[in-house]
């Protein structure tokens, strides 16, 4: 009988994650927004938020990957070549 394996997510991974993205993104708000090349306070809002949500979704996408890798680690598939 083939064992179901269990799910790569959970409620908790996604609440943790949601967390860890959301202070990413103020992080990086507040670093990208004194680098906007502009006096105006509008600007330095559009750009800095849409520069630190690309980041944050970098942030997410590394973060998912490191998942993976950590999974596959534990299951002791590490060093095995198919």
């Amino acid at each position: 009988m083939v064992e179901k394996e269990p799910k790569l997510t959970t409620p908790v991974t996604l609440v943790v994650d949601a967390i860890l993205v959301i202070v990413f993104f103020f992080y990086m708000y507040w670093v990208c927004w004194s680098h906007v090349p502009s006096n105006e306070t509008k600007w330095k809002l559009i750009w800095g938020g849409a520069t630190a949500a690309l980041f944050a979704a970098l942030f997410w996408l590394a973060l998912q990957m490191f998942r993976v890798v950590l999974r596959f680690q534990r299951k002791g598939h590490v060093g095995v070549e198919e």
